[in-house]
């Protein structure tokens, strides 16, 4: 069996770097798999020559939102494969990876003790309201059982809130202090970005989630899922 793993693509290398050391450690949890990193686009190897040299096997996307990508993209890159390919879920707001995100606030000294704290959950934003509705839930989830002012998640593009408009609405509920938690994959042109404004607003950014050990038990998760279902049809 043959675990595809695809990832969105950047032009950036951090991208990829991070797409191919979860693919690692994907291989080291289960060295009888078979698996093989792909890009939707801006980077290689691509979906579709993947596909193209594959018989049967499991796409999980290596995303966080249940947008286009997963539902229009992939769905198509996989149809006009032929081949015997089924697609797991996105990855989504599953409690491993918030976990590493609360990691990630950890290293740069945050911790659920921290009084007087806004948390900036940064997300890349989606035409798909349903998509950022979902990834709206991950500022209470990680804020639950703390002592911080809140926690909110902002868009880096497309919708509202920005990540100016959230930082003012912490600190009307109090926020004394601000830090930025990626709600990202890896780091790209638009954490770039994020951390600009970071810089220039003297507001602390933890790294995005990268390659960890739950990332990559995450993925087999949706595999597992996603094989199931197809032994249960069968």
């Amino acid at each position: 069996m043959t675990l595809v793993l695809a990832a969105h693509g950047s032009v950036d290398p951090r991208s990829a770097a991070v797409t191919h050391a979860v693919a690692g450690r994907i291989r080291r949890l289960r060295p009888w798999l078979d698996i093989r990193p792909a890009f939707l686009e801006k980077a290689g190897p691509s979906l579709d020559d993947v596909l193209a040299d594959l018989h049967i096997g499991v796409v999980v996307p290596f995303l966080l939102a249940d947008a286009y990508h997963a539902q229009v993209d992939i769905p198509a890159m996989i149809e006009a494969s032929g081949s015997l390919v089924d697609q797991a879920d996105v990855l989504g707001e599953d409690p491993a990876l918030l976990s590493v995100l609360r990691l990630r606030l950890s290293e740069i000294g945050v911790s659920p003790e921290s009084e007087g704290l806004g948390v900036l959950v940064v997300a890349v934003g989606s035409s798909n309201a349903a998509a950022n509705a979902r990834t709206s839930t991950v500022a209470n989830t990680l804020s639950r059982g703390t002592r911080w002012a809140g926690a909110e998640v902002a868009f880096a593009t497309g919708p509202q809130p920005s990540v100016a408009d959230a930082a003012d609405r912490l600190r009307a509920r109090g926020a004394r202090q601000l830090v930025i938690a990626p709600w990202f994959l890896a780091h790209g042109i638009i954490t770039d970005r994020v951390a600009k404004y970071a810089a220039a607003h003297g507001i602390p950014m933890a790294e995005p989630l990268g390659s960890h050990n739950l990332v990559a038990a995450t993925v087999l998760d949706r595999f597992d899922a996603a094989t199931a279902t197809t032994a249960q049809a069968a």
